[in-house]
């Protein structure tokens, strides 16, 4: 017997691997060394930093990928996956440097996973870090046919006496909120149960969502903020700690940036709702708690300020075409989130 008869195709992998090589390439920075298809990538580590700190995170897309899969669109999950990493990545104040993936399936359909390989090169450039390499694996019968997973690591870099570990938030810290594109990638699996059990179907085109169907907007990709938080910091902004909204929307995540003793109070109202959300509560009969324990609800990202510079980091964002709110502040506490309802 062979290997291809047993389910992998080794000259399919190689032809994969030259397919994908120019989307790889595409996102390669200066400090990329080496060419494509060792072992193992290499990457400089960048110059200007007197004590700098590597910063790593690692993430999934999770069932979103169903969705992808049902649809057969697959061309946005990979910014989904570069999103997760480096979005928590960034909530210390590093850069994103590189990036590799992992993507398994139980046979290699070519131009299926192509696609998933140009997300994931588009979601680098977003983020400005290189594709440094990643692995396929194709696994005969532990994937039905036209099923994959994706998972990702992300690498990033900060000087060590400017990370952000909870200790520069003060009592008094405003919190805004950067608007999310969607759902992004979290709480599928209850999205999955009222599509299922309410006999909707994808392509349904709800009056909420202008005349998108559920499965266009679920698709959206999750928004990568790299760029622009970055360009803040550097800018000198007065941003105190940053929080990631993903599974366990804000009562889960954004307490984790706060420093000892201390809370955060959220006025939920102090933000404009997406209609896919309002589409959700409504179809799924999910209650008001439910929704912000499970979805990002339209914030899907946290920056702490301080108080006296929370107009001129709100008029930054607002300037760089992202939404913002002044959705609360740091109060006495003990690491839990206090919302107004």
């Amino acid at each position: 017997m062979t290997y291809r008869e047993a389910g992998v195709d080794v000259e399919a992998g190689r032809a994969f691997v030259q397919r994908i090589k120019n989307m790889v390439q595409s996102t390669h920075r200066p400090e990329v060394l080496g060419g494509f298809g060792g072992f193992s990538g290499y990457f400089s580590v960048p110059s200007g930093l007197s004590d700098p700190v590597l910063v790593s995170g690692t993430d999934g897309v999770g069932t979103k990928l169903k969705l992808a899969q049902i649809l057969d669109c697959h061309d946005t999950v990979g910014i989904d996956l570069v999103a997760m990493c480096v979005n928590d990545v960034l909530t210390s104040g590093a850069e994103p440097l590189f990036f590799l993936d992992y993507l398994a399936t139980g046979k290699l359909n070519s131009e299926q996973l192509a696609q998933v390989v140009a997300g994931v090169a588009e979601g680098c450039k977003q983020a400005g870090c290189a594709l440094l390499g990643g692995e396929t694996a194709e696994m005969p019968g532990f994937y039905q046919p036209g099923e994959y997973d994706l998972a990702g690591f992300c690498v990033g870099i900060a000087e060590k006496s400017k990370l952000l570990d909870g200790s520069q938030v003060k009592v008094g810290d405003i919190a805004i909120g950067l608007a999310s594109s969607g759902v992004h990638s979290n709480g599928f699996s209850l999205v999955r149960k009222i599509v299922s059990s309410g006999g909707f179907d994808w392509s349904l085109t709800p009056q909420e969502l202008g005349g998108k169907s559920l499965g266009e907007v679920l698709l959206t990709p999750t928004r990568i903020y790299v760029k622009p938080v970055l360009e803040a910091l550097r800018s000198g902004l007065q941003i105190t700690g940053m929080a990631h909204i993903t599974g366990g929307g804000l009562p889960e995540n954004l307490p984790r940036c706060l420093g000892a003793n201390q809370s955060v109070k959220v006025d939920i109202n102090s933000w404009k709702n997406l209609p896919i959300f309002e589409w959700i509560a409504k179809a799924g009969e999910v209650d008001k708690v439910e929704m912000f324990n499970t979805f990002n609800m339209g914030i899907g990202f946290v920056l702490l300020v301080s108080f006296t510079g929370a107009e001129e980091a709100m008029q930054w964002f607002e300037s760089q075409g992202i939404s913002v709110a002044q959705i609360g502040e740091v109060i006495e506490g003990n690491g839990e989130l206090v919302m107004e309802l």
